[in-house]
């Protein structure tokens, strides 16, 4: 079953991410508390949605799925970025993944929602072969970039100033 998150389902996103940076070999890098993703999926203003794959019969999250709309300069429509896709190992193969990417290009087709993209690590072989079975296509021209930490603070101290305040989402 695919179900929209609820705020008490924080606790187990929380350690599905924790157990996706791991599989990521990230793990030091998934610093997200319990309250900053409460805030982020069900605050005043949702930064991002989730959906979750679980057991009919159990009730146990088998999976998660966290994404946020995004924009197109070039189509002039919104679209969707899947940050996290991730099944537990005990549940792969039973379907549940290719359940929630179906489920999001639903919500895609339903919000007229023209692009579904997402970022797949390059040594993820089993996984970008699963994708490719869904008939997804590889962006190889495109190289993500990411600013963080100091250079992005550094880089923030050079902005000029700015006349109209700028919101934030």
């Amino acid at each position: 079953m695919i179900r929209a998150a609820t705020v008490d389902d924080i606790a187990e996103i929380r350690a599905m991410i924790r157990e996706l940076a791991e599989y990521e070999r990230a793990a030091e890098q998934a610093r997200a508390t319990e309250e900053q993703l409460r805030e982020a999926l069900f605050g005043e203003h949702p930064a991002a949605f989730a959906l979750i794959a679980e057991d009919e019969e159990t009730g146990q999250a088998l999976g998660f799925a966290l994404w946020f709309p995004r924009f197109s300069t070039w189509t002039g429509t919104r679209g969707m970025h899947l940050e996290d896709l991730y099944v537990r190992p005990h549940a792969r193969g039973g379907g549940h993944g290719k359940a929630l990417l179906a489920s999001l290009a639903a919500i895609c087709h339903q919000n007229g929602y023209e692009r579904f993209e997402w970022w797949v690590l390059a040594w993820n072989e089993p996984t970008i072969d699963f994708y490719k079975s869904l008939g997804v296509e590889l962006l190889n021209e495109w190289t993500v970039c990411r600013l963080s930490g100091e250079p992005l603070v550094e880089l923030a101290a050079q902005a000029p100033p700015v006349l109209t305040p700028v919101r934030a989402l």
